[in-house]
């Protein structure tokens, strides 16, 4: 199969989240893990943010998913910088063994 039809089959895996203030934003999910005692997501913002430093094509995120006081699942950002370097790097060594695999 080459690469082009690898391409067509591809369908992203989209959410989309809400700030404080109610905007909605959409992302691509590019990955999820558990690790530790807690569930993370890897995300692709789908728009531009200049004075946040998000840009869509060099970006991705990383956010805990949690329980909110109604038991719903929310998806939060990680406080523990020594924690959220430790994800960083499971989540860069997935992504370059997925690269190797379509190479």
């Amino acid at each position: 199969m080459s690469n082009m039809e690898n391409e067509e089959m591809y369908e992203a895996d989209l959410i989309s989240l809400e700030d404080e203030d109610g905007n909605e934003y959409e992302f691509e999910i590019l990955d999820e893990i558990d690790y530790k005692d807690g569930h993370y997501y890897a995300l692709m913002p789908l728009f531009d943010m200049p004075e946040e430093g998000i840009s869509s094509d060099s970006t991705y995120m990383i956010f805990e998913a949690v329980e909110d006081e109604n038991g719903e699942q929310q998806l939060a950002e990680i406080e523990d910088d020594d924690l959220l370097d430790e994800i960083a790097e499971i989540f860069e060594a997935n992504f370059d063994a997925e690269e190797e695999n379509l190479q």
